[in-house]
């Protein structure tokens, strides 16, 4: 059987990287996208991948990738989206420029990318799409109004986006992280007071690596998954759904 391949966008953030390395190491053939080309391209070539400049929120540098990691690779078998940012602010402090860049990095990156990835795998019998959402779209947390309303915003593109191509053999799902160790989180990860409350939050006393996340996408991206579509799968220490005992 031939090798999958896989586009990761946003491959030079933590998550990204993680899961370039798990799925190379599943056997996969990545392709990693990101604006930091300096990063991806000692990464891919680590990998015996490839690698292009791509900023991930504008449609021409996506369809850009898809086309040429089809043209160079053969195929896409599954594509991730990685990008995202972190604005932890309550909605009277967000400013609307704030706002609007919350959601062209973590929403319309998304959307972009479901839509390119979707007109590829239509033309070569399907493949698999993986977003990252958040645990703080479905549990209220305070000064998380543009960043939740944002991943909530995902979860949504999942499951209408995971209707409409199900008949193509092409599945869409999400993680939802609780907070993951990542350079993007190190202000509050580096933050002594911040963490003992982030990690008393967690039922798992523990909060989340970027390998965590990684290998639950790269699950959803498996092609031996093919019977999951439409799912968001927390990846968050328990937070989601649990409560720990005092």
């Amino acid at each position: 059987m031939a090798q999958p391949v896989m586009v990761i966008f946003g491959a030079s953030g933590g998550i990204g990287s993680a899961l370039a390395r798990t799925l190379a190491a599943a056997g996969a053939v990545v392709a990693l996208a990101s604006r930091k080309l300096e990063v991806i391209e000692p990464l891919a070539e680590s990998l015996g991948g490839r690698a292009w400049r791509a900023d991930g929120t504008q449609s021409a540098d996506v369809n850009r990738v898809l086309a040429a990691a089809q043209g160079e690779l053969g195929r896409v078998d599954g594509v991730a989206n990685c990008i995202g940012s972190l604005l932890l602010k309550p909605a009277h402090l967000t400013t609307e420029e704030e706002w609007a860049d919350v959601l062209r990095v973590n929403l319309t990156s998304a959307f972009l990318i479901v839509r390119a990835a979707a007109k590829s795998m239509m033309s070569t019998g399907g493949g698999s799409i993986a977003l990252v959402s958040s645990v703080a779209a479905q549990l209220g947390l305070a000064n998380h109004e543009a960043i939740a309303a944002a991943k909530a915003g995902i979860i949504g593109l999942v499951r209408a986006a995971g209707a409409s191509y199900a008949a193509k053999n092409i599945r869409i799902n999400a993680v939802a992280p609780g907070l993951t160790r990542t350079p993007l989180t190190d202000r509050i990860t580096s933050h002594e007071a911040s963490l003992k409350a982030t990690l008393a939050m967690h039922p798992l006393g523990r909060i989340g690596t970027p390998e965590d996340v990684a290998t639950a996408l790269a699950f959803l991206l498996a092609p031996s998954q093919g019977w999951i579509t439409g799912q968001v799968l927390g990846v968050d220490g328990g937070l989601g759904c649990l409560r720990p005992r005092g």
